[in-house]
């Protein structure tokens, strides 16, 4: 009987991964070309005053649903949809996602920190993996850009490397669907957590210093023009 129930259980999980990976390689592919066929003729048809915001919200929500129910991530079925629609999208429908996320994002930090426990961080065997992801996370984000772009020259390289530090609300959004799966404990999550926020913070300044020399070569610029004239 179990040799029969792990079986069953290799395929489901077969079918799972073939799904996803279906589900994923059609709608990045043909997606661009399908919405751009779609859009303009369903702004002729519905009498909404945002048509086009209308159907890319109903779009997004779709490909999320979707994407669950072929055992992926909501957020991959999101990023899809803002995938198809890069390309058929205008000024007035970003200016509009621009303003709810502005409204949106605050709730879903308040979200990711209701559930951060920071006691967790008074172990020292937290507070050290804390350290070492943090530093995975840097050097792994920095060396992989910036090797990635060595053709632009050493400084652009490195510009590009420090630039692709931060690691943002994705992996908190992991971390939520880990945790809510039960596959994360709490201190793992605020490890996860703390990486996301910490990166974040530390880019500015790096970035800053990646490009001190180009600022300092414009200002010279500008003082120059402003000497001569």
């Amino acid at each position: 009987m179990e040799p029969f129930v792990r079986a069953q259980h290799r395929l489901q999980l077969s079918l799972t991964a073939l799904l996803a990976t279906g589900f994923t390689v059609i709608v990045a592919k043909w997606g661009s070309t399908a919405m751009g066929r779609v859009l303009p003729r369903m702004r002729e048809t519905l009498r909404a005053a945002e048509a086009r915001f209308v159907v890319a919200l109903s779009l997004l929500f779709a490909l999320a649903v979707l994407a669950v129910s072929t055992g992926v991530a909501a957020i991959v079925g999101a990023f899809l949809a803002g995938l198809a629609l890069a390309e058929t999208s205008g000024p007035r429908e970003r200016d509009l996602a621009q303003g709810v996320s502005e409204l949106l994002v605050p709730f879903f930090l308040a979200g990711i920190g209701l559930h951060v426990d920071l006691s967790a961080f008074r172990e020292p065997s937290t507070a050290i993996l804390a350290i070492v992801i943090l530093a995975a996370a840097l050097i792994s984000k920095f060396t992989g850009c910036g090797i990635g772009a060595l053709g632009l020259g050493k400084t652009e390289a490195f510009r590009i490397g420090v630039g692709r530090v931060p690691r943002g609300e994705v992996g908190m959004i992991v971390a939520q669907i880990g945790l809510g799966f039960g596959i994360l404990t709490r201190s793992s999550y605020g490890v996860v957590v703390f990486m996301s926020v910490a990166t974040t913070i530390i880019a500015p300044p790096l970035i800053k210093i990646a490009y001190r020399p180009l600022l300092q070569s414009r200002l010279a610029e500008v003082s120059e023009v402003a000497r001569l004239g």
